[in-house]
């Protein structure tokens, strides 16, 4: 899978160590969902699967955020709830900190799991879990 170039914009745009952790997240992400799209979408990097965001990641202030659309439904700890809806999230400060391990679970469950944002629009702003 070839990286999308408007990531590989958005990578450059970052500091070289906050560069690290994306470099990091995107390989893991394409190579744990390679049947995933990826584009940067609402200015950051997000992979959908069926159209479904499943996860991206973004810089803040004092870190990089990867989120998971439904991650307060996976099974595999490490995820802190983010928002109103199913999103669940982690941050990182070096790329070290990346439990490779556990993202590979958490990209596992996020194919199996998903709460359907796609049509939040249509279903009045509720998600509802999508039958996998």
């Amino acid at each position: 899978m070839t990286r999308a170039a408007d990531i590989d914009e958005y990578h450059l745009a970052l500091a070289p160590h906050d560069r690290e952790i994306a470099d990091v997240l995107s390989s893991e992400i394409e190579q744990g969902l390679p049947e995933a799209t990826g584009k940067v979408w609402h200015a950051h990097p997000v992979w959908f699967l069926d159209g479904n965001p499943i996860v991206g990641y973004d810089r803040l202030k004092d870190a990089v955020r990867l989120m998971f659309w439904s991650g307060q439904s996976f099974a595999t700890p490490g995820l802190a709830a983010s928002g109103s809806f199913q999103a669940g999230e982690v941050r990182f400060v070096d790329a070290r900190d990346i439990d490779t391990e556990a993202l590979g679970r958490w990209l596992q469950e996020s194919r199996d799991i998903q709460w359907d944002y796609e049509h939040i629009r249509t279903n009045r702003g509720l998600v509802k879990r999508t039958a996998f």
